[in-house]
């Protein structure tokens, strides 16, 4: 077992879930994998050039396995095609294995973004061609499936099986690049993010062992023996017009692990809420991925860098506010968007009320050590942050679907991976400079920043804010200036939340408590910062 991972990640007994097969094994066994082989996949129009490049090659009797929160049939993998419903109802008809599991919104009529309409069609493209989609609503009420995730398995060698998690759904605007001139195909947003919204993202492909456990999570959640549909009349007949069972087929029999690959350590880390009835593999619902990062804050000494598309809820402001207070050394640094997706006069004021007060809890634990960011593309136009990712000391990063929200840490299902460089520890003295976490931290620097990968102002995660704040202060001058000189390089801005009135907080604190950010834990840990 690797020492730095056994710092770092969650133990068995910290994991709390015994029900799960997912990093299952002997006590004395880790609760996560080894021997893996770890690419972050920065922007969508990279993760979707890497999916169609392992879908296409797929022959009879291999298997395609994933899950999603929105799917748009006809989203392009490429520019110049195909979409991703055309793609995967190709394979179906030749013989290869196609199952997935996308929510099972709460319909157009409630939550308009919520494209349930969407993931219907692309559901019955792709079973009309012999694969099995399913719309899964085996959620807590006013919960969510959120992970996103794929899992390609080999008939014949293993060593190709590989695996995909992240942020990134199968839908409109994702397919997005470093110009950041947004999607063609893209959805309606808050208007000041234009017609073809810029659009932030991340994912990682895994292969190696850790397969074995994204399939593991898959099958726990196909093989759920409650219906998919809730058992009330409205939802049965809405099943029965999609053509959709009650339950899945069972799976077939599964492989053994794909051999070692790489030198990356990975632990998977979910949300489930407490519902009833229960999730068979999380009786108690499950919040690894709130426990490891409450763990990963108090062992922070010199950096937290944060991309996210929300950054509130009390519960997690004080954990960072916590690692602030408790490490005198320590910086934190956040990318969030410029403003809410929908930012309208009745879904803008909750959203942006709970990032002012989480903001404000962490701002006051050290002012002059936390900086908050946005960006924009070369045109002036916001970048809509996605991205799901915290790096922590260059030695722990995360990637995958779960925002820094009480939502996404205790009611909606999430899944994401922590992932730990152990070449990088094989030394007495670890060289965090040499991890992976390190080599994904200047990848995205470079790119907000405007400067070269290897530029020695990276290499210290001590050094980072000064350098944010210059970028920020640059570009937001050059503004206030009137833009009359060549623009300063990089896309950083300081982040300024909008207000919301008096009047506006009266209702609006309630509605983020209730509807926008609901708390998913056991009644006994509401109202404390526990998970």
């Amino acid at each position: 077992m690797d020492s730095t991972a056994g710092y770092w990640f969650l133990s068995g007994a910290e994991r709390e879930h015994s029900a799960t097969g997912v990093h299952a094994g002997p006590a004395e066994t880790p609760a996560w994998s080894e021997g893996n082989l770890v690419r972050p996949l920065i922007h969508g129009a990279t993760y979707f050039a890497r999916l169609y490049e392992e879908l296409s090659a797929l022959q009879a009797g291999d298997r395609v396995w994933f899950t999603d929160w929105r799917g748009d049939g006809d989203e392009r993998l490429k520019a110049d095609g195909p979409a991703i419903g055309e793609l995967l109802t190709r394979l179906a008809r030749i013989g290869v294995e196609v199952r997935g599991l996308v929510w099972r919104s709460h319909g157009e009529r409630i939550q308009a973004p919520m494209s349930n309409r969407s993931n219907e069609l692309l559901s019955r493209q792709i079973n009309d061609a012999g694969g099995e989609v399913l719309l899964d609503q085996r959620v807590r009420v006013f919960g969510c499936h959120h992970q996103k995730l794929f899992v390609i398995r080999s008939r014949t060698d293993p060593s190709r099986d590989v695996a995909f998690v992240g942020g990134i759904d199968l839908s409109h605007s994702r397919r997005d690049d470093a110009d950041h001139m947004g999607d063609p195909q893209a959805v309606d947003m808050d208007p000041r993010y234009g017609k073809q919204p810029p659009w932030h993202d991340a994912a990682v492909e895994l292969r190696g062992p850790v397969v074995a456990d994204v399939l593991e999570l898959f099958a726990e959640r196909w093989n759920d023996p409650h219906p998919l549909d809730r058992r009330t009349p409205y939802r049965m007949l809405l099943q029965r017009l999609a053509d959709m069972p009650r339950h899945p087929q069972p799976l077939p029999d599964t492989a053994p692990p794909p051999p070692p690959a790489g030198p990356h350590a990975v632990q998977l880390l979910r949300t489930y809420g407490v519902k009833h009835p229960p999730f068979p593999f999380a009786p108690g619902g499950e919040r690894s991925v709130a426990q490891a990062y409450t763990k990963a804050f108090s062992l922070a000494r010199s950096l937290i860098y944060i991309e996210d598309q929300y950054l509130w809820s009390a519960e997690v402001a004080a954990g960072i506010a916590g690692a602030l207070k408790q490490n005198p050394g320590l910086n934190v640094i956040a990318v969030v968007p410029r403003y809410p997706d929908s930012d309208g006069p009745l879904g803008g004021p909750p959203k942006r009320l709970g990032q002012l007060h989480a903001i404000e809890t962490i701002r006051r634990a050290a002012p002059d050590r936390f900086g908050v960011f946005n960006l924009e593309n070369r045109a002036g136009t916001p970048i809509y942050v996605h991205a799901k990712i915290c790096i922590i000391d260059d030695t722990w990063f995360t990637c995958g679907s779960d925002n820094f929200n009480r939502r996404s840490w205790t009611t909606d299902s999430e899944l994401t991976c922590a992932v730990i460089d152990t070449s990088a520890g094989r030394q007495e003295t670890p060289d965090a400079s040499a991890s992976l976490a390190h080599r994904v931290r200047r990848q995205l620097w470079a790119e907000h920043l405007g400067l070269d990968e290897d530029d020695p102002r990276f290499q210290d995660p001590a050094d980072g804010l000064a350098l944010w704040k210059a970028a920020a202060d640059a570009l937001d001058g050059w503004h206030q200036a009137g833009s009359r000189t060549p623009r300063p390089a990089g896309h950083a801005r300081h982040h300024t939340t909008d207000p919301v009135s008096s009047l506006q907080r009266l209702w609006a604190a309630p509605a983020n408590r209730f509807l926008v950010d609901p708390d998913g834990r056991p009644r006994k840990l509401r109202g404390t910062t526990k998970f």
